[in-house]
């Protein structure tokens, strides 16, 4: 193929060399360049004088607890924040800004600006971590001349072993502590002319103590925490009177109760929402035997773990007598000395929880050797809790109210959130036997006990 003119023109001696000359102009600006950059930052490649690097902070998340070197120098500082933890955590400078949410095993980077000398807070601002110890004091030198901070390997000051041995045995042995407030207390119906019965519901906002000193500004139905239990027998006509005096709109769903769709609490697919200061009727037959809950739904992440939850039971769930399960027979003529509801929290103001009381301030539980008893374990947290009873193993013999084919016998139980199950265990053997959560953070932390401990006091 014959060249065009100007493609000849570009092959030709005298157009090769214009373009080499071309490429040696473009070459000399790149390194008029590089020598202006390396002449700015200097010939060891750092900044520039009079620039002031950025620190770097490691910062560790785990369940619950925010790890690190938190003795740094004034200065640009940036947060390279790492969760080693298994469920999702995030990192926020008091007054200041936040990592995104992060994932088990996910990283980010919060750069945080120049800090001045002094005192800061950094924390998880998931619901409920604070409050559960993922907190941390940051102090902020003066710069000490371009001294080094301490590493991450570096130990500020040595741990005192004793005071940790001293606040772990102060924290058991202040159980139990007394407190305001009682949750879970069974709510008596009127009962209207046509048999009826009618319950009468308040959600507000009001004081609720945690554990002793800790009040906080709960979500409550009657102002407990958690709600009023409400028990009627199958085939009762149920009606429920909510008047809303939060600040905001809310609904009850019936979790785990057969319900008409108009009566199933989802505003604003089945119903209206309850606008602060409205009241809202709802009606349904209790068709069947129920495991169940009533808690709000709109906004539930955050009405719920705030106290909106409560224990709703229909009827009696059958209790396996005259069973044999692996080698151990259950009598049939065995009578309950008791019927315990739990309810697990782990988020919002309340925090971790059973029964609205985080340890210390947690409901003991007295029997007698030989009684037999039924507890309901409902799980209204956003984790899982695996719930051990020491000494008593636990027949599981129903799950959400259904009672199960085959029942079994559990040493620790896996409750995961919005389940629940019922257990038949028997007081064999006397003394205090500690009933907890089997995630250690959720049950003790530095100071000492805390959160979903509870215990058996079994007495001859």
């Amino acid at each position: 193929m014959t060249p065009t003119r100007d493609e000849a023109r570009d092959l030709s001696p005298a157009g090769a060399f214009d373009k080499f000359l071309i490429v040696v102009a473009i070459m000399g600006a790149a390194v008029a360049i590089l020598a202006a950059i390396v002449a700015f930052r200097g010939d060891g490649g750092g900044v520039a004088a009079g620039d002031v690097p950025t620190q770097i902070v490691d910062v560790s998340l785990s369940e619950f607890a925010v790890q690190g070197n938190f003795v740094i120098e004034s200065g640009p500082t940036k947060f390279e924040v790492s969760n080693d933890g298994s469920v999702v955590h995030n990192l926020m400078l008091e007054g200041g800004s936040s990592t995104p949410d992060l994932n088990a095993g996910a990283t980010a980077s919060l750069d945080v600006g120049s800090l001045s000398p002094g005192s800061y807070v950094i924390f998880c601002s998931i619901a409920g971590h604070r409050e559960a110890g993922m907190e941390a004091a940051l102090t902020v030198m003066e710069d000490a001349g371009g001294s080094e901070a301490a590493g991450p390997g570096d130990q500020v000051e040595d741990v005192d072993w004793a005071d940790l041995d001293r606040m772990m045995t102060e924290s058991i042995l202040a159980f139990p502590a007394e407190t305001e407030g009682r949750g879970n207390q069974l709510l008596e119906p009127e009962i209207l002319a046509d048999g009826t019965k009618e319950f009468q519901l308040t959600a507000a906002i009001t004081p609720w103590e945690v554990s002793p000193g800790n009040v906080v500004d709960a979500w409550t139905y009657n102002g407990m925490v958690p709600g009023p239990m409400i028990r009627v027998d199958v085939g009762d006509q149920v009606r429920v009177v909510l008047d809303n005096q939060l600040p905001m709109g809310t609904d009850i769903h019936w979790h785990g109760i057969a319900t008409p769709n108009d009566m199933d609490g989802v505003a604003p697919l089945t119903q209206t929402l309850v606008e602060s200061g409205e009241t809202f009727v709802y009606e349904f037959e209790a068709l069947r035997p129920a495991i169940g809950m009533y808690h709000a739904h709109h906004h539930g992440q955050m009405q719920v773990p705030n106290g909106l939850f409560a224990v709703f039971i229909i009827g009696e769930t059958p209790i396996p007598r005259g069973l044999t399960v692996s080698g151990v027979e259950i009598p049939e003529d065995m009578e309950v000395a008791q019927e315990i509801p739990l309810v697990l929290n782990d988020a919002g103001v309340i925090g971790l929880s059973l029964n609205g009381k985080s340890f210390p301030a947690t409901e003991p539980y007295l029997g007698k050797v030989g009684d037999w008893v039924v507890a309901h374990y409902y799980n209204e947290g956003l984790q899982i809790h695996p719930m051990h009873q020491h000494q008593f193993p636990q027949l599981v013999f129903a799950k959400d109210g259904i009672p199960l084919d085959q029942p079994y016998w559990a040493d620790t139980l896996n409750v995961a959130p919005g389940e629940r199950y019922s257990v038949l265990y028997q007081l064999s053997e006397p003394g205090v036997w500690v009933w907890h959560c089997h995630i250690l953070t959720h049950v003790e932390r530095e100071e000492g006990m805390f959160g979903m401990v509870t215990a058996w006091i079994v007495e001859e």
